[in-house]
């Protein structure tokens, strides 16, 4: 019997536990990322694993978190497989009447039209959040963003609630330092008098 043979009630418990969290994901997944096809990806690939060995789940557990631990090892397995492939040289740049790049580097492209979060959030703050490294960018996410507890958190990376705490205050912190100036450009915090 393959994985995929389930039945009828096994596809709805899957359904009614596991994808009711996809809008969660997807939108996590788009900040881990930078990019919308990235992130459809990313989820996809979730979801396929979270199906795959959904027998395996305690159904007394948070599920939630569950599919963050499937998906933070999802990313950090393509992070790994992105960083080994190397440069590609467009075909296509430099043709008449084409703009092109010479250079991408993988893991590295930004589709800012396709991405979420550049319609929600400022581009002072994209930029503050994908410059976080990715020890604290995921711990900032899940905790502010999605809400999730310290112990949650812990659990989905898989390290002591003491590791939660320090990297969201660092990641907290980085933040603080780069969102400075242009929080005083708002008017949220008194300009520089120089006195």
């Amino acid at each position: 019997m393959h994985d995929f043979d389930r039945t009828d009630d096994a596809n709805e418990d899957f359904q009614t536990t596991a994808l009711v969290h996809m809008d969660a994901l997807f939108n996590s997944a788009v900040r881990m990322t930078g990019n919308v096809a990235d992130a459809e990806d990313l989820v996809q690939e979730t979801f396929l694993k979270a199906f795959r060995f959904f027998a395996r789940f305690r159904k007394d557990s948070n599920c939630l978190a569950w599919l963050f631990k499937i998906m933070k090892n999802s990313y950090i397995n393509r992070f790994r497989q992105k960083s080994r492939e190397p440069a590609t040289v467009s075909i296509d740049a430099g043709l008449p009447g084409q703009e092109g790049t010479f250079l991408e580097t993988p893991g590295h492209e930004m589709e800012p039209a396709d991405s979420m979060y550049s319609r929600i959030l400022d581009d002072e703050v994209e930029d503050a959040v994908r410059s976080l490294p990715e020890e604290f960018k995921l711990v900032v996410l899940l905790s502010d963003v999605e809400g999730m507890q310290y112990r949650e958190i812990a659990d989905v990376l898989g390290c002591p609630v003491g590791t939660v705490r320090s990297r969201l205050s660092r990641g907290r912190s980085h933040l603080r330092k780069h969102l400075q100036s242009y929080a005083r450009e708002l008017g949220y915090l008194e300009k520089d008098t120089g006195r």
